[in-house]
Formats: C-alpha cells, structure tokens, sequence
C-alpha cells in the first residue's frame, strides 16, 4: 500500500471493496494492529499504533480490536464456549465473570442453545456466529471483519451482515469490513 489516507469515525460502518490483490486485507491488517507498516503513521483513537512495541501493539488489540476472519478461525478441539473465551484468557477477569461475559455474547448471536457444540457439530453461519461473538467478548470499540460473509450462502450471509448491522446500530460499534 502507498499513499493511503484513511479518517474513520467513531461508530462508522465501512466497506473497504475492490478486486483481489488490491490491498483491502493488508489495510484491515495495519488498522488491526496486526501487521505494521514500513512508513507512515496509523493512529487510532490518538495512539499511533505504528509506534507501539509488539507487546505494547498485542495490549492494545486486546483492548480495542475484534477480528472476524472469513474462515472463522475456530480451534477444533474446543467447543463454542471455549472459542469465545479464548479472548478472556489473556483479562484479569474472574472464571465467573468470563463465564457472563461469554454467555451474553453467545447470547448477542442466538447460538446460547449451541455453546457446548463443536465447531464440526456447527453450520458455517454458527461457525461465523461463533467467531463475531469471539469479536465482541472482549467489548471492542473497533471491529474488523475480512470478507466475514465470503464462505457463506446468501441467506446466511445476509443474516451475518444484519447483525454486524444491528452491533452498529444498537452498540455504536466501529466495523470496518473488506468485501469483493
């Protein structure tokens, strides 16, 4: 990426669109902390993410970031509760309060019913429930999302996009979301 300048505001929903190889991901990275840039400034909420240490970068992520990748991304060998907790992991939080915090978010995807199930007994939209509710667990201001409806139907993509919709709307989440 060259020459890329970027203002999102707080609480916008963005769609970064255009062909494959075009740079979309490799942006969504950099804004997610996940990659870092050879030159240039990113700066969220006022922090210059670019300038941050690795652990310092990984602090921030936890904090501020949710990522939805395409293919979801679950562990195999834990089931949809164990998936979403991962994040919590790395908090201060009690088990007893990792357990509300994931059950609300199990809830906010209506796969509560689903939570002891694994992610081979899943659909691929529980699949990708499963991971938004990963996203939002740890409460993120920012979400961002890599072609999160790319691997589903188009009824269950729909259903994905409304409630990334309904997370905008409702929760004034920040989604900045790559799409073809």
């Amino acid at each position: 990426l060259q020459g890329v300048n970027l203002d999102v505001e707080t609480a916008d929903f963005l769609a970064l669109m255009g062909p494959s190889g075009s740079g979309k991901s490799t942006l969504l990275n950099l804004i997610a902390g996940i990659d870092k840039p050879s030159a240039g400034t990113i700066e969220i909420a006022g922090v210059n993410i670019a300038n941050l240490s690795e652990g310092e970068l990984a602090d921030w992520r936890a904090a501020n970031v949710g990522f939805i990748f395409q293919f979801y991304n679950l562990m195999p060998v834990l089931n949809a509760f164990e998936n979403v907790e991962l994040p919590l992991l790395l908090t201060n939080l009690s088990r007893s309060q990792r357990k509300a915090h994931v059950t609300a978010a199990l809830e906010m995807v209506s796969l509560s019913d689903r939570m002891d199930h694994y992610p081979n007994e899943l659909s691929g939209g529980q699949q990708q429930r499963v991971a938004i509710a990963r996203a939002l667990v740890t409460d993120p201001a920012l979400i961002v999302a890599d072609e999160p409806t790319g691997d589903l139907d188009r009824v269950t993509a729909g259903e994905v996009l409304d409630l990334l919709d309904e997370l905008h709307r409702h929760l004034g989440k920040t989604i900045i979301m790559v799409t073809h």
